[in-house]
This record gives structure tokens, sequence and C-alpha cells, in this order.
């Protein structure tokens, strides 16, 4: 893959290089769905820029988690009009470095395009679960005429048999509140998120050993992330979130992830900075599961 000098943390090409990096980001600049809020399709560039500020040094860590690796891909958007033709695009593309043994960070966009890479994530890797921090449930059988939308992406995960948790959900329809009674789906309300480091250990047992995580800016409070299509109230906050991230990483195997739904606003790189934040936090309690080899 060539050397992109706009990458993720400004990384030099021995940094870089896919061939020998542990993770790839790919950055899939997808919206056909939004339906409040527009804007995502600038999200993948402004983390792109905004982590090119990051120091890469975690002091969490006391070490530098970019020794692993990280590949920035060339931006990925689907060809084909129709929503299911272009996610199964997203979907083939996301398998191929999967199966590469890449850790692949996909940077939306949309919510809608989770659905690709999580069932990439099950064929290369078998049977998987899935972590949602989100405001929204995203558990409509359609929206505005289609099952593709965003606010349906969790039904079809679920529909599929992938079992899931959803964690920091504050807003949601009569009908996914009976879906979530009715199926037992594991739910991390917005008003326990006090509570969700006590919570989080027993409900992550209960999922498969291999995990794909779905990270919708939006979970967080709009005090720190006001750039994103419906900024909810209430949500997450940054130490106690990192503190539930460290703990997944630790206790399961993450084979993936995207973080979706920023959609920046001019002059205010606030949000933006957090998301490429969060992301290399991942990167680096990923890096310190695995030994920090490189």
């Amino acid at each position: 893959m060539p050397y992109l000098p706009n990458n993720f943390g400004l990384l030099d090409p021995e940094a870089s290089n896919y061939e020998t990096s542990r993770v790839a980001v790919l950055p899939v600049p997808f919206e056909r769905t939004t339906s409040y809020g527009k804007g995502t399709t600038s999200g993948p560039a402004a983390i792109l820029r905004a982590s090119q500020a990051m120091e890469l040094y975690d002091e969490e860590l006391d070490a530098d988690p970019s020794t692993q690796g990280i590949a920035t891909l060339s931006p990925f958007l689907p060809e084909a009009f129709d929503m299911g033709e272009g996610l199964a695009e997203l979907q083939d593309a996301c398998k191929v470095h999967m199966e590469h043994g890449k850790f692949l960070v996909t940077l939306g966009g949309e919510h809608s395009l989770t659905q690709a890479p999580v069932k990439a994530a099950r064929e290369a890797f078998g049977e998987i679960g899935v972590v949602q921090f989100d405001a929204h449930s995203d558990l409509r059988e359609e929206f505005e005429g289609t099952p593709f939308s965003h606010a349906s992406v969790m039904k079809r995960i679920v529909d599929a048999g992938i079992p899931s948790l959803a964690v920091g959900i504050r807003s949601l329809s009569a009908p996914e509140a009976r879906l979530i009674r009715e199926r037992c789906l594991p739910v991390i309300w917005g008003h326990q998120l006090d509570q969700a480091e006590a919570l989080f250990p027993a409900m992550l047992a209960a999922l498969p050993e291999k995990i794909y995580l779905t990270f919708d800016i939006d979970y967080f409070d709009p005090a720190l992330v006001p750039a994103t299509g419906t900024p909810e109230p209430g949500g997450g906050h940054w130490y106690p979130t990192l503190r539930l991230l460290r703990k997944l990483f630790h206790t399961k195997t993450v084979v993936a992830m995207d973080l979706i739904e920023l959609a920046p606003i001019g002059g205010h790189p606030a949000s933006d900075f957090l998301s490429a934040k969060l992301i290399y936090k991942c990167l680096g309690y990923l890096w310190e599961k695995e030994g920090r080899r490189r």
C-alpha cells in the first residue's frame, strides 16, 4: 500500500507501512440515510487531521502505541447506488484487510456502514459479539423507507444472530424498547452510566470471546462532543469511558472497530480531536493486551 502523507498520526513511512503494521485505518465518508444533522462525510478527514496534532506518547501506558504500526488506507466509497449492494462492496473490502491480519479501524461516515465490517469480521474470525457505545438503540425495523438506515443498523446485526451489548442508550422508540424487553437484549442505559463500571464486567462476560466495537460518537455528552447529527442530552464522559474500553480490550479479544457519526463543525475542532484521541487510546489498549509486540 502507498505511504499517505496525511495518514493517522502523521507517522513516517516505516511506522505506517501496510505490510508491517498491526493496524489499518480505513476512511469511509459514507452518508446516505442521515435524518437530522448531516455532515458525516467530512468525519474521516477531520479525524485524520486532528490525529496529526496528537502526541503519540501515552501517559497512561507510559509508552508509544504507534510502534505497533498504523497504516492509513485510501478512502473507500461504494460504487453501487443501491444501499444493500454498496454495503456488500464495503464488506468485501473490509474482509480483505481482516484476512491480512490487520486490526481494522473503520472511520465513518454514518452508522449504517457498521453492518458491513461486522459481517466481514464474522466471516474472517468466526463467532463474534458486538459492543455498541451509542446514544441511540438503532433497532428500528426500517426508517424512512429503508431497512439499511443508520437507525436500523443494530436491528440488522441482531437479526443476523450476533450477540450485542449496548452502552449509553438514551433515545429509542416504543417498538425498540419492546424488542429489547422481549429479546432480553443487554443494555446499560444512559441514566445508568454512573454505575457502568460495576455493570459492565458481568454483561461483557456473557458475550463471545471475539468482539467488534462500534463507537457512535454521540454516545458522549454533547458538552464534550457537539459535532454529531443528533446530539442527545446526557451521555458518557472521558475517563469513565476509557476505563470501560480498557476493560473491554483486556477482557475480550477485540478484532476490529469503527468510529462513526462525527459531523465536524468548522472552527470547533474539539470533537474531531476527541474522536482521534479515542481511537488512539483503543489502539493503545489493543497493543497492551497483545503484549506490546512490534
